[in-house]
C-alpha cells in the first residue's frame, strides 16, 4: 500500500482552514493543522478529523521566518513528506482604518502573514517537493479572497496582500510546472466563519437582495471541497488558475 499523502494547512485550526483539513482527511490525507496561537482550536480540529485520521497540530506564525522553518521541519519529522501545501493563514487589516489613516504597523503585519509568509513557505515546501520522490499529485493551493479585486478602502493592506497572492500563484505555477507541481488559487467569497460573524445580519440581507447569484452564505466545507478537487487531480491539465468559491459574486451584471 502506498504511503498516505500529507497536507500542510496553514491557519487550519478554525473557519476555512478547518473546513479544508476536514475535507482532505476525508480524502485520505494526513493533515498538519497549523495555527499561530490558538492551540485549543487546533487540537479541536485534530479531534474533529476523526479517530482514523493521521493528524498533527503545529503552532507557528507564518509571518516569521524561523517559525516557518520549524513548521516545515515538524511536518517532515512526523511524516517525511509534504504532498500538498495550502496557504490559508491570513489576517485582516488591523483596526480597519481608512487608507488616509492606515498605519505602517498594520501594513507590515498584514503583508508579513498574508503575502511574505505564503511566498517563502511555498519556496521552502517546493524545495522539499523537488527532492522527494513519488509524491501524490504535488500541489500548492493559495487561499485568496474577492478582496483581490473588490476594493475596501478601510482594508487597503489586506486588499493589496490578496492581489499580491494572485500574482504569487502565477509565479510559482510557472516556475514549478516543469517539475509536475501544480499551483492554484482558491478565491472564497462571503463565507460563514468567526471572522464574518460580526457582519452576519448585513451580509445576510445583501445576499438575499442578490449580492451573490447563489443566494446563500458560503461555508468552509464549500472551500474544502474546491481544494480537494484540485489536489486530488480532478483537473490535471491546469495550473495557475483561480477557482472562485463565491456564489457567483465575481460575475458582472448589467442593471436590470
Amino acid at each position: 500500500m502506498p504511503p498516505r499523502p500529507v497536507a500542510l494547512v496553514t491557519g487550519g485550526s478554525r473557519g476555512i482552514g478547518r473546513g479544508i483539513g476536514l475535507e482532505l482527511a476525508r480524502h485520505g490525507y494526513a493533515v498538519a493543522v497549523n495555527s499561530a496561537g490558538n492551540e485549543d482550536a487546533a487540537r479541536e480540529t485534530v479531534a474533529l478529523l476523526g479517530p482514523d485520521a493521521d493528524a498533527l497540530a503545529v503552532r507557528a506564525d507564518v509571518g516569521d521566518a524561523a517559525q516557518r522553518e520549524r513548521l516545515v521541519d515538524a511536518v517532515l519529522g512526523r511524516w517525511g513528506r509534504i504532498d500538498v501545501l495550502v496557504n490559508n493563514a491570513g489576517i485582516t487589516s488591523v483596526g480597519r482604518k481608512d487608507v488616509l489613516e492606515a498605519t505602517e504597523e498594520s501594513w507590515d503585519r498584514v503583508l508579513a502573514v498574508n503575502l511574505k509568509g505564503p511566498f517563502f513557505l511555498t519556496q521552502r515546501v517546493a524545495r522539499e517537493m523537488l527532492r522527494l520522490p513519488d509524491l501524490a499529485n504535488p500541489t500548492i493551493v493559495n487561499v485568496g479572497s474577492l478582496s483581490a479585486y473588490a476594493v475596501s478602502t478601510n482594508r487597503g493592506d489586506y486588499c493589496v496582500s490578496k492581489a499580491g497572492l494572485a500574482m504569487l500563484t502565477q509565479l510559482w505555477a510557472l516556475r514549478l510546472a516543469d517539475h509536475g507541481i501544480r499551483v492554484f488559487e482558491v478565491r472564497p467569497g462571503i463565507i460563514e466563519t468567526d471572522m464574518t460573524a460580526g457582519a452576519r445580519e448585513r451580509y445576510t440581507r445583501l445576499i438575499a437582495e442578490g449580492l451573490t447569484p447563489i443566494r446563500r452564505w458560503g461555508t468552509p466545507a464549500d472551500v474544502g471541497r474546491a481544494v480537494a478537487a484540485l489536489v486530488t487531480g480532478a483537473v490535471p491539465f491546469s495550473t495557475g488558475d483561480v477557482l472562485n468559491v463565491d456564489g457567483g459574486f465575481h460575475l458582472r451584471q448589467f442593471p436590470v
